[in-house]
Parts: structure tokens; sequence; C-alpha cells
């Protein structure tokens, strides 16, 4: 189920106001800091009046006026940087602090977009349905209402303090002014988001360009506009010094107005000769649109051609025509076949029309891959998951050589299946996860999901599907239920289908009783947020589910009970799976695949892997005192090659290769032997999952060292 534009920025919304109310103590001290910031301009004004400018000749560093003998209207004339007296003194501009406090919401900016950048919570977010369009609406809006009551608070109470600049400039011409460097601030942190990836950082990058910008900005804006004014015009395509322009003018006319008791800066003089206020503006527009362009808006990096559409050249294997060396995957332009489901075609690459084998694919996996390539549309359109040659290599570092993260993957599963991948750490499931999920780009390859392709239709792909990701990605302030609420109104569910899908899944994970679904994330167990976490998985009834190690950290009983939650909401949709617990493979997998080395070395059910990769029996005989060496004489003679593993007293544990005696040949022989020998008990067996899977990472290992 999705939801549309409308639900998601309301979803967001009201978990952002949910959000905000927690940390309603931090907004407070940050709305009233324009308080704290005028106090402080106050004070310095009046230090600086009657401490500094007590002399007659004074340099005070800025342009004075002198009124001219000639006339009675007291006519000004402007003077360069110099002397001026006392009673000018006083008059002189005192704004220079301003620049820094109207900047001073671009680090909290900054700090919000990257940390859920940082968090992965943004793509969390994303995973489960919310478009950019929504996140980009309600960050902005949110972040534009932050800034508009900060500066009405600073405006008011600056004009109330006696701040000249407030009080004289027209409150239109401030309006417009403070909008706009607004709305360009709010869009210069979007762009800087995408360049940060520690929220910490960019907090104190955010705070060192404020306030570098601001001397920077007083000492170039003087020298420019009193030799070379034209050089302003460039320097202001810098926000911070737009800003300093903008409150420059504001000032000079503010220091007029004070001299011959009038107004300052007022939408008439705009047309001054050497006023820069409309063209500050112009620059702010311009830098808006620049830093929308350059920026997604969320933190992630998109490619410069982005607003081409289909024809961006990150979207190459579009699904209108997916190609690879061995065939080729054909789907309609949007993605679809005429009947709404995937249309794969199946090309050849050779003249004669043969597929070719990759050499070294055990049998398994090359009838996995052939499967795949041989996949017509009427079968593709009823598998939710098709794998194609997905490949990922990371580029070398330090001179070193390209890390391959994973060789070549393809595989199909079915509509529900559960689909299980194990593999040692750094072997590459969960790199073939991110692919599957959007975190990570393919280096080559493709898969089709609900019959999208992941290199070009990411989209709509997020609405169809749920995620556990490996490590928990919450909000700390919003509890279990508003978490749930959250994602389900992402998944389009309204009202009481929403009530009943939140306590389902509370229940589910048995965060229902003593109303924990109610406390705050912060205040959960590890077993307790990776419950959550898999209850946010399937809220809304995804197509397609990825649970990447969702059982990391629970105890026995609630790993059971995760199993029972995974096996019941199986039906109707397709699961894949990664674990390191081979017992949790075994009873959630329908199919699983083992990965080695970036390469998947197997792949079928449980039962056939064990059977048919471990190579022996595992054969168990207790024998009765004295009959020790009958015991051995007889696995011998059965197994010349069997293995002792274990011996106490009278039991033995061998195993048995599989080429010397097959299971039948076993109960044969102990039928013979119950005769000879006094056997207490015995038992056969095939090898476990865990003894194969140690089997393929040691053998792939040796074979990885060796070359």
């Amino acid at each position: 189920m999705a939801a549309g534009f409308g639900a998601q920025a309301n979803a967001l919304l009201r978990k952002s106001a949910t959000y905000q109310k927690r940390n309603v103590r931090t907004n407070i001290c940050l709305l009233s800091s324009p308080i704290f910031f005028c106090l402080i301009l106050l004070f310095i004004k009046i230090l600086v009046d009657r401490l500094f400018l007590a002399g007659v000749d004074f340099e005070c560093g800025c342009r004075c006026v002198r009124c001219c003998d000639t006339g009675t209207d007291a006519n000004c004339e402007e003077l360069q940087d110099g002397f001026c007296d006392e009673d000018q003194g006083k008059e002189c501009k005192q704004y220079d602090a301003t620049r820094w406090v109207v900047q001073m919401l671009l680090p909290t900016f900054l700090q919000q977009l990257v940390y859920e950048k940082e968090k992965r919570l943004r793509m969390m977010m994303k995973m489960h349905g919310l478009g950019d369009g929504a996140y980009w609406l309600i960050t902005y809006l949110w972040n534009l209402l932050l800034y508009v009551v900060y500066m009405i608070i600073f405006i008011v109470f600056g004009a109330g303090v006696g701040l000249e600049i407030f009080r004289r400039t027209n409150m239109g011409v401030q309006i417009i002014f403070y909008f706009l460097f607004g709305n360009c601030m709010i869009a210069f942190a979007f762009m800087l988001s995408s360049l940060f990836s520690s929220s910490r950082t960019s907090t104190v990058v955010a705070f060192i360009y404020v306030f570098a910008t601001g001397l920077i900005g007083e000492l170039l804006l003087k020298v420019f506009m009193e030799k070379d004014a034209k050089w302003v015009f460039f320097i202001e395509w810098i926000p911070a010094f737009a800003l300093y322009r903008g409150l420059w003018e504001m000032a000079e006319y503010s220091f007029l107005g004070v001299y011959r008791d009038e107004r300052g800066l007022t939408f008439a003089r705009l047309a001054d000769e050497g006023c820069g206020m409309r063209a500050t503006w112009g620059i702010f527009v311009v830098e808006w649109a620049v830093f929308m362009v350059l920026s997604s808006g969320t933190g992630i990096r998109r490619h410069p051609l982005f607003f081409l559409g289909r024809f961006n050249p990150a979207t190459k294997h579009d699904a209108a025509h997916l190609a690879s060396p061995r065939g080729s995957l054909e789907l309609t332009a949007n993605g679809h076949g005429a009947d709404g489901g995937a249309a794969i075609k199946v090309g050849s690459a050779g003249a004669g029309g043969s597929v070719s084998l990759t050499p070294g694919e055990r049998e398994d996996v090359r009838a996995e891959r052939l499967r795949v390539e041989a996949l017509g549309a009427g079968d593709a359109a009823s598998l939710p998951i098709v794998v194609r040659d997905l490949r990922k290599v990371y580029p070398p570092l330090d001179g070193g050589k390209p890390k391959v993260a994973v060789r070549t993957l393809s595989l199909a599963i079915e509509r529900g299946e559960c689909f299980g991948l194990l593999g040692p750490n750094g072997a590459g499931k969960s790199t073939s996860i991110n692919m599957l999920t959007g975190f990570l780009e393919p280096t080559a390859g493709t898969a089709v999901i609900e019959g999208y392709d992941i290199n070009s239709r990411m989209d709509q792909i997020y609405r169809l599907m749920g995620v556990c990701p490996q490590h928990d990605l919450l909000w700390e302030q919003l509890t279990g239920e508003e978490h749930l609420l959250f994602y389900g109104r992402l998944k389009g569910l309204t009202g009481a289908e929403l009530t009943s899908a939140v306590t389902s899944g509370l229940k589910s994970v048995n965060l229902f009783n003593n109303k924990v679904g109610r406390k705050k994330s912060q205040q959960y167990s590890g077993g307790m947020k990776r419950r959550l976490s898999v209850a946010i998985s399937f809220i809304g009834q995804p197509q397609v589910v990825y649970l990447d190690e969702p059982s990391t950290g629970l105890d026995p009983a609630s790993r059971r009970n995760l199993w029972d939650v995974v096996r019941s909401n199986k039906a109707g949709r397709a699961i894949i799976l990664t674990t390191h617990s081979m017992e949790e493979a075994e009873i959630l997998c329908d199919r699983l695949g083992i990965f080695v080395d970036g390469q998947l070395v197997c792949i079928g059910n449980p039962r056939e892997i064990t059977s048919r990769y471990a190579g022996y029996l595992v054969f168990t005989l207790t024998v009765g005192p004295g009959h020790e060496d009958a015991a051995r004489a007889f696995v011998a003679a059965m197994s010349p090659n069997a293995r002792l593993t274990y011996a106490l007293g009278g039991t033995f544990k061998y195993e048995l290769p599989t080429a010397d005696v097959s299971l039948a040949g076993v109960f044969d022989a102990m039928a013979t032997a119950k005769g000879q020998m006094a056997v207490l008990d015995w038992g056969v067996a095939n090898a476990t999952l865990e003894e194969v899977f140690i089997k393929f990472a040691r053998q792939i290992g040796a074979e990885t060292k060796d070359d």
C-alpha cells in the first residue's frame, strides 16, 4: 500500500511535531536567544557611547556626516572614515554584531539535516516510502517557521530596546530582506548537508563559517565600498557577504536618519544612486535557486543531470532496456509489462544463441542463474524479486587494489518465500542488501523488484518494501507506538486500520503489555529496539521485506517469538533474511544461499545443501563394555575412510564419507552388527548446516589465499 504526497507530508509533519514537542526546552532556548543577543548589542552601544566617544576628536571607524553652514535645512555631507566630533560620534551606526545574530540558525539547520543523514534516519524514512518532495516541503517549512519566529523576536525586541537599525528602517523593507535571506540560508544549509557525514563536524564548520564571514565581510565591504565598489557585486555571491551588504545599507540610512531626524531606508530610497539593497534582494533569489538545484534537500548526493529524468546517465540501466553479456532483460518504458506486471524478455549474446556459463560455478548456483536468464514475461510477472548479475566493486584506496564486495549475484525469489543469505563477516551479504534497498549503487547488473528496476525506479520500490536494517534506526525521543504510527501513515494506513496495525505490531513483538510501547525508544534495551525494528518492517503489508540480522541481541525466548512473527507474515510476500544463526536459517528459510568472499557458493533449501555439500554422514554408536574393539573394526569395515571425532567409554562418533557408504548402507550394516556386538544405541544423520558453512568458508578462504 502506497501513500500519496499529502499523506506522506501529513505523516512527517505529525512525527516532526511530536519530536519537537519532546524538545520544547531546546526550542524555547533557541527562540529566546535573540533577546539575549539584543541585550548584548544594547550594552555594546551604551558602552561605546559613554566610554569611547567621550573625546571631541575620535576615530569612530564609520562614515560620519557634517552639517553644512549654508541653508536652514541642515543638508548633510558624507565624509570618508575619519574623525568626527562627540555629537556625531554618538550617532555612528552600531550594527557590527547583527550579521552574526541573523546567521545563528545556520548551524541548527545544518546539524538537523546531517544528523538524519548520519544516523540513516532519512534513508530509513525513504526506504519506507517517504518521497523527497514531502521531505523537502516539511523540512523546509519547519526551518522557515523557526527562522521567521526567531527574526520577529529579534526585530521587535531590538526595536524596543532602541537599536536604530530596526526602529528607522521601513518594516516592509526589513521583512523582504530578512525573508529572502532566510530562504537563501535554508537552501544553503540543504546544499552544505550533502558535503558532510558527521553532524558534529558540520556544526563546528557552520559556526566557524558564521564567525569568519562576519569578520572578513566587514573588512572586505569597507575596503570595496570606499575604494572599488564594483567588486562588491562579486563577493555578495557568498550569502554571508550579501547579508552584510544589506545590513550595511540599512545601517547607513539609519545613521543618516538619526542625524537628520527622519526615517532610514524606505522603498522610495531603494532607487537612490549607490543603494545596493535591490541588487542584494536579486542575489538572494538567484542564490536560493542555485542552492536548491545543487542540493537534493536530503543530504544525499544526486547526479548533476538529475533533472533530465530517465535520460540521466546515472539511469543507463533503466527498465526500458536491461542488457548483460549473456542476454537481456527488457521491460516496457515504465518498468512494467502491458498487463501491469514485469515483462522480461530473454536474448542471447552469442551468434549461435547459446547462453555462456561462468567458470567455477557450482551446479546449483549455475542452475539459479540460468533460471533467471530464462524467465519469460509471464513467469517474471509473478516474481517479486529478480536479481541479475549484480556486482559491487569499491574503488582502490591509497594505491591499493579495488575491493570486490560482490562478484556477481543472480537469483529469483518467489512470493511467499523466505530466502536466507548466510556468510561470514565481510562476505557481501549486507552489501547485497544495501544495493537492493538503495543504500549503494551497483557497479554492474541490476535487480527488478515488483517490476521496477533498482537503478532507476527506487522511489516506486520504496513504497512496496519494508526494511529491518542491521543497526536500529530510531528516534530516541519517540515512543515505539509513535514509530509505528509514523511508518504506518507512510504506508497509507489511516483511522481504525492504522490503530489496529499499530496495536497488532506491538503485540506481535511483545511491546504492548505494561504500556512498553508508550515509552521512549531511548529507554528500550537493545533487544526491545530490535523487536521494534522488525515490527516497523512489516507494518503496512509491504510486498518485499528485508531483514538484516533481525535476531541480533535477543534472548532465546524473544528470538523464538520473533521467528513466529516472521513465519506468520511470510504469506503473500518475499522476504530476504541475513543471519549468522544456522538454527534461524533452517527454521525460517525456504531456501538459502551461502556467501563467501563476495560470491554465492551454493543455493537450495537447508536439507538439500547439507546432503549435497557436507560429503559425509555423522554416525554415532554406543556399545556395551568389552565391545569397543569390535565397534572400531565394524566402522572401519563399513567405511575405510571414516574419521573418528569423539570417543568416550563405549560411545563413538564418526564422520563417514558419502563416497564410502550411503544412508541405506548404514542401516543395512547396523542390522547385521546388532547380532555381532552389544549395541546399546546408535544414530546416523546428515552433517549440520553449520558444518557445511564452515567447510565453504575454509575452502574459499584457502583458494583466495592461494590466488
